[in-house]
């Protein structure tokens, strides 16, 4: 699980704007973006060409 202080400081690195944590915690979503961010070892993957595109 992220720390909430990290996840308070947390950007999309696309639109700079603020990311939410999934419901099963394994990802980061940008609601404006439609942009999910991967988590892997507790560790969020903040890469523009790793983000998975969220279905409308």
């Amino acid at each position: 699980m992220l720390n909430k202080e990290l996840l308070d400081i947390l950007a999309c690195p696309k639109c700079k704007g603020p990311v939410q944590l999934t419901d099963q915690e394994d990802g980061l979503v940008c609601p404006a973006c439609k942009l999910r961010y991967k988590i892997r070892d507790g560790i969020p993957v903040m890469l523009i060409d790793e983000a998975e595109k969220l279905d409308d």
